[in-house]
């Protein structure tokens, strides 16, 4: 019996939407956009987390300059509980889609073994 893995794909997507993770992740989300200042600052740090990501995907080299500012960000953003609160929230749905990401490679784990 043929499988439709897109069928699958979908059903495991509303299952995400419906999970407790994500459930707190968009909660979390609207809390922090319903302050203006932490959208804010929760911008400014996700704009200088994708502008280190292009320069490293580039293969540029990220300066002294741009790690300590990145850091002092971080600092400052983890400082407002509403960001903290949505941080803890994105780690645990990274964490579910890592688990299930493991789940989905399973097949071609054990057909090529482990890399």
């Amino acid at each position: 019996m043929a499988v439709n893995l897109y069928d699958s794909a979908y059903a495991l997507e509303t299952a995400i939407r419906q999970s407790d993770e994500y459930t707190q992740l968009q909660q979390a989300y609207k809390e922090v956009n319903a302050d203006p200042t932490a959208k804010q600052m929760f911008d400014k740090f996700r704009q200088i987390q994708m502008d280190l990501q292009q320069k490293q995907m580039a293969g540029q080299i990220i300066s002294e300059q741009e790690i300590q500012q990145a850091q002092s960000t971080v600092g400052l953003v983890q400082q407002n509980e509403k960001i903290a609160r949505l941080m803890q929230a994105e780690q645990r749905m990274s964490m579910v889609i890592e688990e299930l990401n493991k789940v989905i490679m399973k097949p071609l784990e054990d057909l090529y073994g482990k890399m």
